[in-house]
């Protein structure tokens, strides 16, 4: 009985990633712009912009569907006449500031540009009071 579970268990897991994987490439995902202008563009951004499924791969390096899908979204709104910085702000919306190796200061980001400045200062205090007290304690 758990044998048959556990085989029910992993078919029912594995067919929505195997079908997923089967669906084409978006027409875009892997088919540069006729403009190199735009492509150029294009490419630029896409070095900026992070591969949600690899987390270490810019879309533009990433073999995952999504990363594709993601390179045809930023070709085709380029071709359409979208700015680069529009579309950094669409994707940002869509997925969240992680999708940008260029993070923003925002509402939801501030902490991560806050809180090494302050540990920056709580160090520097902790240092001076040591080194001054270090030489209080010669004198005495």
């Amino acid at each position: 009985m758990i044998r048959w579970f556990a085989t029910l268990l992993a078919l029912a897991i594995s067919v929505p990633v195997a079908a997923q994987d089967r669906m084409p490439p978006a027409p875009y995902a892997y088919t540069q712009l006729e403009d190199p202008a735009q492509e150029q563009q294009a490419r630029e951004l896409m070095e900026t912009l992070r591969c949600l499924k690899c987390q270490s791969q810019s879309i533009a390096d990433s073999d995952a569907p999504m990363a594709g899908d993601m390179r045809h979204q930023v070709r085709s709104r380029i071709e359409a006449g979208e700015s680069p910085d529009e579309i950094r702000a669409w994707l940002v919306s869509r997925y969240g500031d992680y999708v940008s190796y260029e993070p923003q200061i925002s509402e939801t980001t501030w902490p991560l540009f806050a809180i090494p400045i302050v540990l920056l200062l709580l160090a520097g205090t902790v240092l001076l009071r040591r080194v001054g007290r270090g030489g209080k304690q010669e004198d005495a």
